[in-house]
């Protein structure tokens, strides 16, 4: 690939599957949740080798560098030859925490409503 050529912030973080589309990769980038060397990074900007980015996802926040330049979406195993993922190791670690303790919805066992002998045992009490 020639040094001349242009690619889009908003493209590039779609084709690297960062972003499911285009679209939530422009509002990201508007929102100021794209940061390229500390400053809020515009969609048009023009993606080269070497630039380092912060982004910020519902998932994690991911730190990048561009390897090189993606055009078109391709499958997950080939998008990750196109970037290095440079997340520090603090934001690593919040994330397997808070997946550890990632609530499933399942209410815990013996909390919240009482069992039916609970519930009669408490009817018994107040008789």
């Amino acid at each position: 690939m020639s040094s001349k050529e242009k690619l889009r912030l908003d493209k590039y973080l779609w084709s690297i599957r960062l972003f499911k589309t285009r679209t939530a990769a422009a509002a990201a980038c508007d929102t100021g949740k794209v940061k390229y060397e500390g400053v809020q990074a515009k969609a048009a900007k023009n993606v080269n080798i070497g630039d380092e980015y912060e982004i910020k996802t519902e998932a994690k926040r991911w730190r990048i560098k561009v390897t090189g330049l993606l055009h078109k979406r391709v499958a997950y195993s080939e998008a990750i030859n196109y970037y290095i993922d440079i997340t520090p190791e603090e934001e690593l670690q919040r994330l397997q925490f808070q997946a550890a303790s990632f609530h499933t919805g399942k209410r815990l066992s013996k909390v919240g409503r009482p069992t039916k002998k609970q519930r009669r045992d408490l009817d018994e009490f107040f008789e």
